[in-house]
């Protein structure tokens, strides 16, 4: 007798009639297309809106010149002005405590609304705001340029694509994120669901930095609205002006999606006043990106309320060069861009090179006429004579100067730069020159500090094991890079480096990858990016429902108040105790029988 195999669905489908393969061929096609209708007219659904533009950046336009500028006018207002200049910007108001707390309260009313949105009309928000972003990326870059001194390049990917990334992770994986996880639940709680619900957490606060002045902004207000939040967000005094404007892009999207741009707030004031934002009883969550002693300050202030923290602090990044790198041309491009984006001044920037000794010459060689070479200048004013921009401040200057000259005098070699630089287009710019120091080692001051600066600072390892001391050997543990052919070495490296994150052959893709983004020790707690960072700013509530309807817990009489016998209660309870968990099959049928002879 013949056996009859089942069909397969292709074989099923092609042994029907003509027709009937016609009708399910179209049926497929027109399913496709409303399925693609569907996720289409999603992800095109937006809305179109404009800002008002800043004088400041129309075309021709020129500040007044200032004369040793700095942030506090004398009628204790803040004085914006462009540090690669020094020309003035404009004067603003510093927010007052009364200011922070009507922010808060009209935040708080938005929010309650707001909470209500379902994740499409949050989406819809966030891609309003990605378009305008995409289609005006050359004013963000100026804003974010004439603010904090740096260059458009350094803008397009510090600021604009790490933005557009972030926006594009939370359009495409926020709501898989945020969806209520189920987990697994003991023996005894077999009839019963356990799931964790993501909620919002009403009205949160970020206080950023200034090196980053649109993205360190953006981030931690799209997160926080796409979680159901308002957010309060106070950016640093020294870039002021382009807070305002970037805090007005989000306003404007929220308005033109119908929703309520009180939701967030954009607050300007002394660091004084910040401490009234920070004790507030009104937030929920703060993050903070600064440093180190602020954050004291910071962690001090909200102890009187005790929100939840996330604190991102500064790093001494290690950078390990194996001896077996096959590139030394691309590995340098890629090291002159870790150490000199934004002049430094960038949290996970390559603090210190530590190269294993078979390469160590050849990669200073290399790196030397590639720093030398390095342009200087304002790119608003110069755009094509420019690679680096202008420091934030001149404050730093002589902090800066006095531990290259302590670690020349401690046998460093001084290669290029070490000193503060007189640009002379733009005196009253901050500028210090692009430097090269080697041969430094690790009881150098510079070697254990954090830079953030314009400096390259290379160190000779006698192998991999002291490579990796050298990269431990500081307080700091934000982010680390290693560099090599042998797969080995290169997760042995990843692997005991202490820090929160590692790039291997790579400089910094880890943020760009939306991973969690954090470090340990001195470089502070708590996690941002990614589905980690996006839950942070949540309420993560723990629900147990009925699995079954009709089944819930009963107390056993044994031990329903009042207890009639304390001693069989007992018995009864370790029973339980072993008959649920008991390790092998004898405890657990001894466990049963205490069970049964003490109910």
């Amino acid at each position: 007798m013949a056996t009859t195999l089942n069909p397969s669905p292709l074989e099923w489908i092609t042994s029907l009639p003509a027709s009937y393969q016609a009708i399910a061929s179209l049926s497929v096609a027109l399913l496709s297309l409303l399925l693609f209708s569907v996720w289409n007219s999603e992800s095109t659904d937006h809305e179109d809106f404009t800002v008002p533009l800043p004088p400041q950046l129309e075309e021709g336009y020129v500040g007044k010149q200032l004369v040793n500028p700095s942030i506090k006018a004398d009628n204790g207002h803040i004085q914006c002005y462009s540090p690669a200049t020094g020309r003035l910007l404009e004067v603003q108001k510093p927010a007052s405590a009364q200011d922070i707390d009507t922010a808060i309260e009209k935040a708080a009313e938005a929010q309650k609304e707001w909470a209500r949105t379902t994740f499409k009309q949050r989406r819809k928000v966030l891609r309003t705001l990605m378009r305008y972003i995409l289609k005006n990326q050359d004013l963000i870059a100026r804003a974010a340029c004439l603010d904090s001194g740096k260059t458009k390049v350094d803008a397009s990917l510090g600021e604009i694509l790490v933005t557009v990334e972030k926006l594009n992770w939370l359009l495409k994986s926020g709501e898989v994120a945020l969806q209520p996880e189920t987990r697994g639940v003991p023996f005894l709680m077999m009839y019963k669901r356990a799931e964790i619900r993501y909620e919002p957490l009403g009205v949160v606060a970020a206080c950023v930095s200034w090196n980053y002045p649109f993205h360190n902004l953006l981030g931690p207000i799209v997160s926080s609205i796409f979680a159901g939040n308002g957010i309060i967000v106070k950016g640093s005094e020294a870039t002021a002006w382009s807070n305002s404007f970037f805090v007005q892009i989000v306003n404007r999207a929220l308005l033109a999606c119908g929703h309520n741009p009180d939701l967030v707030a954009g607050v300007n004031c002394w660091p004084e006043v910040a401490d009234h934002l920070t004790s507030h009883p009104g937030i929920s969550h703060i993050t903070f990106i600064g440093s180190r002693p602020v954050a004291k300050l910071v962690a001090k202030s909200a102890s009187k309320t005790l929100p939840a923290l996330c604190i991102e602090l500064g790093g001494k990044d290690a950078s390990i060069i194996l001896d077996d790198v096959k590139d030394l041309h691309k590995l340098s491009s890629v090291l002159i861009r870790g150490v000199f984006q934004s002049m430094g001044q960038n949290c996970i920037g390559i603090e210190r090179i530590i190269a294993l000794p078979k390469i160590y010459d050849r990669l200073v060689d290399t790196l030397e006429p590639r720093i030398k070479a390095l342009r200087v200048g304002s790119i608003l004013d110069n755009p094509k004579d420019t690679d680096v921009g202008a420091v934030i401040s001149g404050l730093g200057f002589d902090r800066l100067e006095r531990m290259i000259n302590d670690a020349v005098k401690q046998g460093a070699r001084l290669l290029a730069g070490g000193q503060r630089l007189v640009h002379p287009k733009y005196p009253q710019g901050h500028y210090f020159s692009p430097t090269l120091l080697v041969d430094v080692t690790m009881d150098m001051e510079i070697a254990r500090e954090e830079v953030f600066g314009p400096v390259c600072l290379i160190m000779k390892a006698q192998n991999v094991t002291h490579a990796i001391q050298i990269a431990n050997s500081t307080e700091y543990g934000l982010g680390g890079s290693v560099f090599g052919s042998n797969k080995m070495e290169l997760a042995r490296v990843a692997s005991e480096m202490r820090c929160g994150m590692v790039a291997v052959n790579d400089f910094a893709v880890f943020y760009l990858a939306q991973m969690p983004f954090g470090g340990v020790g001195g470089s502070g707690y708590g996690r941002f990016m990614g589905a980690e960072g996006l839950r942070s700013v949540c309420n993560l509530k723990s629900v147990c429902t009925d699995r079954f309807p009709g089944i819930s817990t009963s107390i056993p009489p044994r031990v329903d108040y009042p207890i009639r016998d304390t001693s069989k209660a007992w018995e009864f309870c370790k029973g339980l105790v072993e008959f649920s968990v008991g390790t092998t099959m004898d405890s657990k049928i001894a466990g049963l029988l205490r069970l049964i002879s003490n109910s």
